[in-house]
């Protein structure tokens, strides 16, 4: 039978805990250059301009362009949206995961305290017990 004391019960949290600001930083990072990625798109898309005077392949070519720019903008967006999605999910599965783990670190806290204050009676109880005798022994 596996026995886990709040030792390996805290050290399992923080594992998760760890695991959860990995993921995070990670859907951060996608965040990041989804962000960038849609920028570049939309720079792009407002660099590129209708050729006033051109002949009718030329302006179809430019026009074929901004369009297909438009549409990458959208996806781009679309991706951003989403990894801002999971960049959400992501961060409350870490705050769940450090509250977790805080509520084992305030448990240990506790039962340290708990252990210290019976160390504490039972170190009293003997010097009662040692004190007393030095009564009986000095009558």
């Amino acid at each position: 039978m596996n026995v886990f004391g709040l030792g390996d019960l805290l050290r399992l949290r923080g594992l998760r805990e760890d695991e959860a600001a990995v993921a995070l930083g990670a859907a951060e990072r996608d965040v990041a250059r989804a962000r960038d990625r849609a920028r570049t798109t939309a720079e792009r898309l407002a660099g590129s301009t209708l050729p006033g005077s051109a002949d009718g392949a030329t302006f179809l070519a430019a026009a074929a362009s901004r369009l297909s720019l438009s549409s990458l903008l959208v996806e781009d967006t679309d991706r951003l949206r989403e990894a801002r999605g999971v960049a959400a999910e992501r961060r409350e599965h870490w705050s769940h995961a450090r509250q977790d783990e805080r509520a084992v670190e305030l448990l240990e806290e506790h039962h340290e305290e708990r252990v210290r204050v019976e160390e504490l009676r039972a170190e009293q109880v003997v010097l009662d017990e040692v004190a007393g005798r030095r009564r009986e022994e000095e009558r």
